[in-house]
């Protein structure tokens, strides 16, 4: 899953968002190094990651995208997904999307020291750009792909992903609605194990 999910999965609670937000740049055992529920939200990452590239539903949307796409195809369905949870985002969040990305904006700038060099780096262009509010927009998800495109040296052709994303619209749609049903609760039973833990 993208960044919305991600923070979205966190339950609510900011500094388990900025663990959630922050685990692709942590590496091995670094997630040692941080308080407590940054670590639960590093860990919670990973799991999250874990369950979704295994997951059937996701395998046959990866499947849906042209083959040209290769290894990248998993980040695509990522920020497909993404894309599909700002839309519905009412069904899922009494909060408006505006409100809630807004909120995350303050979070962040307010744990700037605990933000790896990288994220602190995307961090004010996250904020200033509002992603996690223009991922609703189809307009949104093609800068994104096409940024992520630039990233990769243009070898991942991700700007092109675009036109699988409204070939294929309601059958991802769909995909993204029966994963992200189990996808909370495997979140939900992660998080209540890993406090267990962490609290051990």
């Amino acid at each position: 899953m993208n960044f919305l999910a991600h923070i979205y999965l966190s339950n609510n609670n900011k500094s388990i968002q900025i663990g959630n937000f922050i685990a692709d740049s942590v590496k091995g055992r670094r997630y040692e190094e941080y308080p407590k529920e940054i670590k639960i939200g590093i860990l919670l990452h990973r799991q999250i990651d874990w369950f979704t590239d295994n997951n059937d539903i996701v395998k046959k949307s990866k499947r849906r995208l042209d083959k040209r796409y290769g290894h990248y195809k998993g980040i695509i369905i990522d920020i497909f997904y993404d894309h599909f949870l700002a839309k519905n985002w009412e069904k899922y969040s009494d909060v408006p999307l505006g409100e809630f990305s807004q909120e995350f904006y303050v979070n962040l700038q307010n744990n700037l020291n605990d933000l790896p060099e990288r994220i602190k780096k995307i961090a004010p262009y996250l904020i200033e750009g509002d992603w996690l509010t223009n991922y609703a927009r189809l307009e949104g998800i093609e800068r994104v792909l096409i940024g992520m495109n630039k990233r990769t040296n243009e070898i991942s052709q991700m700007h092109l992903a675009i036109h699988d994303l409204e070939l294929h619209y309601k059958d991802l749609e769909e995909d993204f609605t029966s994963f992200f049903k189990i996808l909370c609760d495997f979140s939900a039973q992660k998080l209540s194990e890993l406090n267990k833990e962490i609290e051990q």
